[in-house]
Formats: structure tokens, C-alpha cells, sequence
């Protein structure tokens, strides 16, 4: 009976993890359409190397939704098959997880190049389209930051080379930017950048956080399973 009640337990539990596992493929599902849209449409990179983390963690994110399904089926339904199945992938989507990881610490310089390369787009374009311009705006004004490398990007703006956009001030106004190409008191004179790196570096510590939550819980969905599939395949009553 302990033996019973055990694994009872254990097939609860892997119940359960699959939930869990379920909303950790729907979190890289937004977290990939979240950063794919941040590099193509706010910083316009049109380099296809820069999508390739971004829809790596959307194809994961998909695949994990179908496997915590077959996950659940199997320990519910207490299927050797199917609970070996999702073992077999889930072991298969960390090595992958373990991949992106490396990739991008590989990549990351290249990607920090497609990022300035990018900013330096949007300044460059800034009076094509009204969409541009509210994006660097936007951007400017949220992260406090003006250009793409500093305040000068702008030499060009104006027909005195000496104005800025009004998303550049410390206080915006309408004309707040005119004549103060360097004036740190009046406008932000550090580049996007920088401020886009110090934003990414904020946040870098809750998504570490983040994956090795992910990895610890799909650590215990092989666990769990394995344990379910030795009960089952050695005739353990687990119902």
C-alpha cells in the first residue's frame, strides 16, 4: 500500500508539473514574439542572424505547449507510452534550451552590432514615415536617452546643426530642443544604446531567475516520469 500511495503521488505530481510546464510554453511563446517584435519593428533590423534566438524560444515555447499535453494524458491515463514519449522530449527541449543559452552568449556581440546598426537606422530615417518618428520618440523620451550614440547624431537634424528633436529634452516642450544640440542641462546627451544595454542588463537577472526555474521544474518532469513509467512497466497498481 506505501509503494501505492507513493506513486500515487508521483502521477499527481506529474500532473500537476505538466500544468506548470504548459504556462512555461506559453511564457517562451510571448517572451520570443515580445523580443522578436522589440528588434524588427521598434529597432528595424533587417539582418535574419538577429531572429534566429527570438523564433528558436517561439518553436520551443509551441512544442512544449503539445508536449505538457501529451504529459498529462499519459500520467492520468497512466500510459507507458505516452509518458515515455514526453520524457524522451522533454529531455530533448533542454538540450535545445541549453543550446539557445550558448548561441546567444556566442552571438551576443554580433547582436549588441545589429542593435546599434539598427538604432542608427531609425535615426537616420527618422522624418520618412509619421511610425518612425513616434518610435525613436517614444524610445527616446521612455529611456531618456537621445540618438543612437549621443546627442550629435542628430548634427543633421535641423538647418543650424545645433537641434534636436523635442523627445531629446530633460523637460519636453514644443521647440524644447532647438539650438541645445550639447546642452546636458536641457537635454539627454547619452546615446540609446547605452540606455537600451542598461535596460537589458536591469532585467538580465530575473530572466536567469526565470530559466532556472524553467530547468528545475523540467528536471523533476523527468524525474517524476521516470519514476511513473518503472510503476507501470512493473505492474504497480497506481490507481
Amino acid at each position: 500500500m506505501g509503494v501505492e500511495g507513493g506513486i500515487r503521488c508521483v502521477k499527481y505530481l506529474l500532473f500537476f508539473f505538466n500544468f506548470i510546464f504548459w504556462l512555461c510554453g506559453l511564457a517562451l511563446i510571448v517572451v520570443g514574439v515580445l523580443v522578436q517584435v522589440a528588434l524588427h519593428k521598434s529597432l528595424s533590423i533587417s539582418d535574419a542572424t538577429a531572429s534566429a534566438i527570438p523564433i528558436i524560444l517561439i518553436v520551443v515555447g509551441v512544442v512544449i505547449f503539445f508536449i505538457a499535453f501529451c504529459g498529462c494524458c499519459g500520467a492520468w491515463k497512466e500510459n507507458y507510452c505516452m509518458v515515455t514519449t514526453f520524457a524522451v522530449l522533454l529531455l530533448l527541449i533542454i538540450l535545445v534550451e541549453i543550446g539557445v543559452a550558448i548561441a546567444g552568449y556566442i552571438f551576443r556581440g554580433h547582436i549588441k552590432g545589429e542593435v546599434r546598426e539598427g538604432l542608427n537606422q531609425l535615426i537616420a530615417k527618422y522624418n520618412t514615415t509619421d511610425e518612425i518618428k513616434q518610435t525613436v520618440d517614444k524610445m527616446q523620451e521612455d529611456l531618456k536617452c537621445c540618438g543612437a550614440n549621443n546627442s550629435s547624431d542628430w548634427l543633421y537634424f535641423g538647418a543650424d546643426r545645433k537641434t534636436v528633436p523635442d523627445s531629446c529634452c530633460v523637460n519636453i516642450s514644443k521647440g524644447c530642443g532647438v539650438g541645445e544640440l550639447n546642452d546636458d542641462l536641457k537635454v539627454h546627451v547619452q546615446g540609446c544604446h547605452t540606455a537600451v544595454e542598461e535596460s537589458l542588463m536591469k532585467n538580465l537577472m530575473w530572466i536567469v531567475i526565470a530559466a532556472v526555474v524553467i530547468a528545475i521544474i523540467q528536471i523533476m518532469g523527468i524525474v517524476f516520469s521516470c519514476m511513473l513509467m518503472k510503476a507501470i512497466r512493473s505492474g504497480y497498481e497506481v490507481m
